[in-house]
């Protein structure tokens, strides 16, 4: 079983900084891309960020230049600067992951989300 645990989530204010945590854990051969999406109330998912494993990264225009997403190991982090109210959202975890014995096979995996509040 794999699972992904997201942590760092918090009420911030505007302007401040808050770090994003995600870890891979369980039976697992490979992880793939690793990535950070979001979504406000009422509104769809979006990606944030992407991390790909060749260690390329794209991300969402919001996002370029206030926040940066890196990976070690089964980690991936998103360190979020100049925070905005509209940053508000749940942010989720996201990765291709190949489990053992998946044949190489990826498959597609969400963390449960953790909440970010930027707000004064």
């Amino acid at each position: 079983q794999v699972q992904l645990v997201e942590s760092g989530g918090g009420l911030v204010q505007p302007g401040g900084s808050l770090r994003l945590s995600c870890a891979a854990s369980g039976s697992i051969f490979r992880i793939y891309a690793m990535g950070w999406y979001r979504q406000a109330p009422g509104m769809q998912r979006e990606l944030v960020a992407i991390a790909n494993s060749g260690g390329s990264t794209n991300y969402a225009d919001s996002a370029e230049g206030r926040f940066t997403i890196s990976r070690d190991k089964n980690s991936v982090y998103l360190q979020m600067n100049s925070l905005k109210p509209e940053d508000t959202a749940v942010y989720y975890c996201n990765a291709d992951i190949a489990p053992m014995k998946s044949g190489f096979r990826p498959y597609n995996y969400w963390g449960q989300g953790t909440q970010v509040i930027v707000s004064s």
